[in-house]
């Protein structure tokens, strides 16, 4: 690290502006985040969430910066714009005027944003609808509700502040990419999850002090956590180039050389999508376990021992679900025929294979493999926390999923820094070569 680099930060006067812009909504967000919901008691919320570790609840809570398990204006968090996004860019595969938006640039882009947010506040009211019956129903072990005053009047003015607190979220996520430096959504995600890390760290050291745990076995623990933390910089930084040759081409009276170019393809093209699915997918009975009688339904009972984290039948199923949704969703994203397509219109070709479809199918082929080996990846990254758990017995406040986004949005983070930087002709961050963007 180059402290010269750090130093150039505040000497570039829009560089620093856009840093203290973005430090300052994401103040904003925290200060939003110790607003409760009208008409809720926190303690006996407090007291249920006690006993959902494991549960979709318990990872709900982590995205949303445990705004969730507090009952916030923020509970629902960013999530509903994330489901929305992933809602148009599925359904882009199969309406065609969704599709043809995608391909028509900026303006189609806009109008698809415009859906994403429309679907975002649709999602948030469902939301909402659905937490307020669920508080209503919620009472603590002593028979206090949850709720003092049931009814429509608690309903409506729930649903109304939780679908408004994710709406200005939305907005304070744009403002922040817009005005800021990152991407504003995954940063509010990145806040609300480090945002306890100081209190996790503080109850570790407070087990450390009365011999709950030994410190001998958290210095080797903290040592395999930056074995982890290594292993996701390179593998999310790691690119498979595919050379591509420009013939000679004429344009009116200019003729412009062949030239050499690379089809940059990344070992994880689908990001952090593919554990976050597995996760909501596999936690669903477990969740549901919470809400139904285990002596009328001991079927349940039966799937949820099998599948809490640890266990070796969820294990497999967690690796299973992620090998799925990373072959599934990377091919929504990333369409090799368009590539090929394009490379055709453009003169552009792959050494060896002929354009058109065989280009297709190779490109195809590069991607299964390379996406193979990033589905091995996320596998291990994920089920490495969860081991840990079950067998040592021991608090790890980072999962494999909220390890992935804290340091990918920290790379992308510092990548646009340094972009700004080597722009303005200073250093950057690393004096020899540079820190390779994710996306």
């Amino acid at each position: 690290m180059a402290t010269e680099g750090i130093g150039a930060i505040f000497k570039i006067p829009e560089l620093k502006n856009r840093i203290f812009f973005t430090l300052a909504m994401l103040a904003v967000f925290r200060v939003g985040s110790h607003i409760p919901t009208p008409g809720v008691n926190t303690e006996v919320l407090a007291e249920f969430f006690q006993n959902l570790a494991g549960t979709m609840f318990q990872m709900f809570d982590m995205f949303t910066g445990s705004n969730f398990s507090q009952a916030t204006i923020f509970a629902l968090g960013i999530m509903p714009y994330i489901s929305s996004s992933i809602i148009l860019q599925l359904l882009t595969v199969v309406v065609p005027h969704l599709e043809k938006l995608k391909k028509e640039g900026e303006q189609g882009q806009k109008k698809i944003t415009q859906y994403t947010r429309y679907g975002t506040v649709a999602l948030a009211a469902i939301q909402g609808m659905g937490i307020s019956f669920w508080l209503e129903s919620l009472q603590s072990p002593g028979g206090q509700l949850a709720v003092s005053a049931p009814g429509w009047g608690f309903r409506l003015v729930t649903i109304i502040t939780l679908a408004a607190g994710t709406a200005f979220l939305m907005w304070l996520g744009e403002q922040i990419t817009e005005r800021g430096i990152g991407n504003g959504i995954s940063l509010i995600i990145f806040a609300g999850i480090v945002a306890d890390m100081p209190t996790a760290i503080l109850q570790t050291v407070q087990l450390i002090g009365i011999g709950q745990l030994n410190a001998v076995l958290m210095v080797a623990l903290l040592a395999m956590m930056i074995i982890v933390i290594a292993s996701i910089v390179f593998m999310e930084s790691s690119q498979r180039r595919l050379t591509i040759h420009h013939a000679k081409r004429q344009v009116g009276r200019k003729q412009y050389a062949g030239t050499q170019t690379h089809l940059p393809l990344k070992v994880n093209t689908s990001g952090v999508i593919p554990p976050i699915f597995a996760s909501s997918i596999i936690m669903f009975p477990t969740t549901l376990a919470n809400f139904v009688n285990p002596e009328s339904f001991p079927w349940i009972t039966y799937i949820t021992d099998h599948l809490r984290p640890g266990n070796f039948s969820y294990e497999v199923i967690y690796v299973v679900a992620i090998f799925f949704f990373c072959f599934f969703y990377t091919a929504i994203i990333f369409n090799p025929s368009d590539v090929a397509d394009n490379l055709k219109k453009q003169g552009g070709f792959i050494p060896g294979i002929r354009p058109g479809h065989p280009t297709a199918e190779y490109i195809d082929r590069v991607l299964s493999r390379i996406t193979f080996t990033g589905a091995c990846y996320l596998s291990i990254v994920c089920i490495i926390p969860d081991v840990l758990i079950s067998s040592l017995s021991v608090p790890f406040y980072f999962g494999g999923t909220g390890l992935l986004i804290v340091v990918g949005v920290g790379m992308d983070l510092m990548s646009q820094i340094e972009s700004h930087l080597v722009m303005r002709h200073y250093e950057g961050f690393v004096k020899k070569g540079s820190l390779r963007s994710r996306r």
